[in-house]
């Protein structure tokens, strides 16, 4: 499958498309910054320049075609602002899904956050932005007419892989490494499970195809 990775400069992006490539299949990795694509291509996949702040349906659209699912994995990040949790975490997640209807492309999945319907919609808090926007962003999904599967993991760390995870409408909070987590994604992508479905993940002790199965 070629799959297009939005925010393909990410720690889990990065992690996802070395599975995938392994995997056998063409990931494809979104990027803003173009002193980023050396480390995209060491990932295995083929980095394009295209800032999704500063795009439209129609110029995503065409580099959606021939794809066969997305992913996203974009993200203001820590130091990002308050307008940028809503530019990127939130637009731009709907950006992708509105180019990938347009594109014809079925399969979407979206990396959201534990809590993410839980902001205070009134608070200029940075996080409470953060998950006002991830929460927006994953209900405008739910409405596209897509094979959409949205994973809202815990706390991430850069751990090793574990292998093992547990999955649910509500987990208990805790942490994951990001490499369990792409692991997740790269399984939901070879699967035909989890259409439409949305669950938190967090570290467990499940092996992560048999917690992908119970979806």
């Amino acid at each position: 499958m070629r799959i297009v990775i939005a925010g393909g400069h990410g720690k889990i992006a990065l992690l996802l498309s070395r599975l995938l490539t392994h995997a056998g299949h063409e990931p494809i990795g979104l990027i803003r910054d173009p002193a980023q694509a050396d480390e995209v291509l060491a990932a295995g996949a083929t980095p394009v320049v295209l800032d999704l702040e500063q795009t439209d349906v129609g110029e995503l659209r065409t580099v959606l075609e021939r794809v066969d699912a997305v992913v996203f994995a974009a993200g203001a990040g820590p130091g990002g602002g308050n307008a940028r949790k809503l530019s990127l975490d939130r637009d731009g997640a709907i950006l992708l899904a509105d180019a990938a209807v347009a594109a014809g492309v079925r399969r979407m999945v979206v990396v959201s956050s534990v809590g993410a319907d839980e902001g205070d919609p009134t608070s200029d808090d940075t996080f409470q932005v953060y998950l006002r926007a991830k929460g927006e962003a994953d209900a405008a999904v739910r409405e596209r007419d897509l094979d959409w599967t949205i994973v809202r993991p815990v706390a991430l760390t850069d751990d090793p892989p574990t292998g093992h995870v547990t999955v649910g409408d509500r987990v208990v909070r805790g942490s994951i490494p990001r490499a369990d987590v792409a692991a997740v994604i790269a399984g939901l992508l070879d699967g035909d499970g989890a259409i439409r479905r949305q669950f938190e993940l967090t570290g467990g002790d499940t092996p992560i195809e048999a917690a992908l199965g119970s979806l």
